[in-house]
């Protein structure tokens, strides 16, 4: 097009001096003076029009066929704060180094490693990850819980090849999707480290004028443009242009049509049906679902459907694959505690982004404790005041909104607990200074080891109707920043009787946590419009078998040991539950005391094949109907011994074992804690994944043993 334009403003400049030179040989030397200056203006006009006409042609084909290429959705940017992705660049270096000593081949399903010298082969070498993904059995996490079929020709791609097109009737759908493939393709950026390649002049130019484009347009508030399919991606499909790679375009395209829910509730269907179609060298990969959830889940199946291969530096794929998916159980849980140690939105956002590629549904954010009261609330704003570490340790409702908005793209429900009774002291002493009494008991209270599990001490008081109201202003506030929920969390961990009983003791002290329970839940009934949720969650004890609470709505997340008793006196009572066994699933366990007195330690450290290998309803035996009661298990992190520093390792790889326990729970016959060598394959890969995405994991075995697998198992 360029070429046409220039070459036709050519020709009116020849034309032009043509009829100049032919005016001057016509007219006498004063008269030639004269017309010359006449013709020379009129010629100019002329030309200049023309030449305006044919560039504003050339503008208008341009544009058209830049709009008849937006049959596909591109990515998009949204200016909304709360929608941002979260930041896991690290562009100093490489996580995952290029390794071009040595090459792969696969046998009997598993890559050998062999030393590579390119001027002394004529083969290509083949990277370790793309042995990997195309030796043996499908190598994603978690397994799909049916047969899957890949095939074994793959093709090369560039991000800027990534296209969606939307099959959705349901608005909100529509945008969420929109938004989750934004973050789908920033991934694969990153993936395939567009994001490091500034070493060229042409790459550091096109990352300034990005980069000064986006701070004028922050400058002059004007929300970012719309990000589209690379230009060179456009003009390539169209003007033929050579490309990289094998593919024209890879078409994600995302049907849902029977569901336009996107509120959270434990009934989401959360299937999806996955397959490739490829002829005319475009790869469309076709995802369909009940929900949305089940859309997302597939978008995360198929990011682990696409590797990076460093050998020719592009993305490659699968030319053919069929999946069909579904999760065995419903509630699948990582908590975390911001209380003992703060922890920032960017580390928050940073673990529901690996929530959500292991296919983990639910955030539980124990967001307060007796140590800190970091949220800050509207109606009291005094519990955060007497309760934060400081004024930056703190959480705002936007914080939390942020959050919780960040999740519902990643798939990934928020429940705010706000624990009690026990577990609350610091933030709560501010009552008698307002006139509303003491509103907790036993704050900071020595020896802490009578009237708590561990210091500071603090239980609220039962018998105080402010307290009651102050917990019904903050569950509203929670349900307003989670939104509309069928379970939340009432906390009822670790009562401690003998702080009440030295201001009741002439009370039935099991019966007074049995009203406080009940009495909190009725203003949780009347926090949420009057209308009761489905379920109330609340930690086990030895008061949760009291019977006081209705087994129709309270689920009983049991966190005590996997061979206690109460595992089976809850579900023979009836109770709903949740697994947190602190045996298997507590995270936090194995790293010591970290006091002076007392036990404050749960060992050994649980390992990725402690928390893998954990079926505590194949154990049980557990009869079909009592399975049914099982609505999941969560992973909890504690943190007295841990802060944002610590954090990615401590959660990864071991929370992702626990995400695949619960997604597909694989049938497993071998001994205790002995693994196969295919989940050693590729949970190690899985690992690799999350490092690439700026998420520190935990090493599982020395390099050598990821390199060569199978050897050291």
């Amino acid at each position: 097009m360029a070429h046409a334009t220039m070459k036709s403003i050519a020709i009116l400049l020849a034309d032009m001096q043509y009829k100049l030179q032919s005016n001057i040989h016509r007219r006498p030397l004063g008269q030639a003076h004269l017309g010359l200056r006449y013709l020379y203006k009129m010629s100019l006009a002329v030309s200049l029009r023309r030449a305006l006409l044919v560039l504003l042609s050339g503008a208008v084909f341009i544009l058209t066929v830049l709009y008849w290429n937006q049959g596909v959705i591109k990515t998009q940017a949204y200016s909304d704060s709360q929608l941002r992705p979260h930041n896991h660049k690290d562009r100093n270096h490489l996580s995952i180094p290029v390794e071009k000593s040595w090459t792969y081949k696969c046998e009997n399903d598993r890559c050998v490693r062999t030393p590579y010298r390119k001027n002394a082969s004529n083969t290509k070498r083949v990277s370790f990850t793309s042995c990997s993904m195309t030796c043996g059995d499908i190598n994603i996490w978690p397994h799909p819980t049916t047969k899957s079929l890949i095939s074994a020709h793959t093709l090369r791609f560039s991000v800027e090849d990534v296209q969606l097109q939307l099959d959705t009737p349901h608005r909100e759908v529509s945008k969420l999707l929109k938004i989750a493939f934004d973050w789908f393709v920033r991934d694969l950026r990153q993936i395939q480290r567009l994001d490091y390649a500034t070493h060229t002049p042409e790459a550091a130019a096109a990352t300034f004028v990005s980069e000064a484009t986006s701070r004028q347009r922050r400058h002059n508030n004007e929300a970012p443009a719309p990000e589209t399919q690379p230009a060179a991606s456009l003009f390539g499909s169209t003007f033929g242009l050579q490309r990289a790679g094998d593919l024209e375009s890879l078409q994600v395209k995302l049907s849902v049509h029977e569901s336009g829910e996107i509120d959270f509730n434990l009934d989401n269907n959360e299937s999806y049906h996955l397959s490739t179609t490829f002829e005319h060298q475009r790869l469309v990969v076709h995802i369909a679902a009940h929900t949305f959830f089940g859309a997302r889940h597939g978008l995360s199946t198929l990011q682990q459907l696409i590797w990076y291969d460093d050998e020719d530096r592009l993305l490659h794929t699968y030319a053919s694959s069929l999946i069909n998916d579904v999760p065995k159980f419903r509630y699948r849980g990582l908590m975390l505690d911001t209380s003992r140690h703060f922890f920032s939105v960017e580390a928050i956002k940073r673990t529901i982004a690996a929530m959500g590629l292991t296919k983990l549904n639910r955030f539980h954010w124990h967001i307060t404790d007796a140590q800190s009261f970091p949220y800050v609330s509207r109606h009291y704003p005094e519990l955060a005041e007497h309760g934060a570490y400081s004024e930056s340790e703190t959480y705002s409702d936007q914080d939390v909104r942020e959050v919780v908005e960040f999740a519902r793209i990643y798939g990934v429900q928020v429940l705010l607990e706000l624990d009690a009774p026990a577990h609350a002291g610091n933030g709560w002493d501010w009552g008698p200074k307002r006139g509303l009494g003491e509103l907790a008991m036993c704050i900071n209270q020595q020896p802490w080891s009578f009237y708590c599990g561990e210091p500071p001490c603090g239980q609220l008081n039962p018998k105080n109707n402010h307290t009651y109201l102050i917990l019904q202003r903050l569950y509203e506030e929670f349900l307003q920043l989670s939104g509309p929920t069928d379970i939340f969390h009432l906390g009822g961990d670790e009562v401690n009787l003998d702080c009440w009983a030295q201001y009741f003791n002439d009370t039935d002290l099991r019966g007074l946590w049995c009203d406080f329970m009940l009495q909190s839940n009725a203003r949780l009934k009347l926090a949420n419009g009057n209308v009761p949720p489905k379920y109330v969650a609340v930690w086990s004890s030895a008061l949760t078998n009291t019977k006081c609470l209705p087994n129709s709505q309270f689920v009983v997340q049991i966190w005590g040991g996997s061979t206690w008793q109460e595992n089976y006196d809850l579900l023979d009572n009836g109770y709903n539950v949740i697994f947190s066994h602190v045996d298997a699933w507590y995270l936090d366990c194995g790293f010591g005391s970290w006091r002076a007195t007392g036990e404050a330690a749960c060992s050994p450290y649980r390992t990725w094949q402690n928390v893998y290998k954990h079926r505590p309803w194949e154990r049980m035996r557990l009869d079909k109907k009592r399975r049914k009661q099982v609505l999941g298990g969560e992973a909890c992190m504690w943190t007295e011994q841990v802060d944002e520093n610590q954090l990615d390792n401590r959660l990864w790889p071991r929370a992702a074992a626990l995400a695949e326990r619960l997604w597909s729970d694989p049938n497993d016959d071998h001994d205790f804690d002995v693994v196969q060598p295919d989940v050693f394959r590729r949970i190690s890969l899985f690992r690799n994944r999350l490092v690439e995405l700026g998420i520190k994991a935990e090493a599982l075995f020395p390099k050598y043993c990821a390199q060569n697998p199978g050897e050291c198992i």
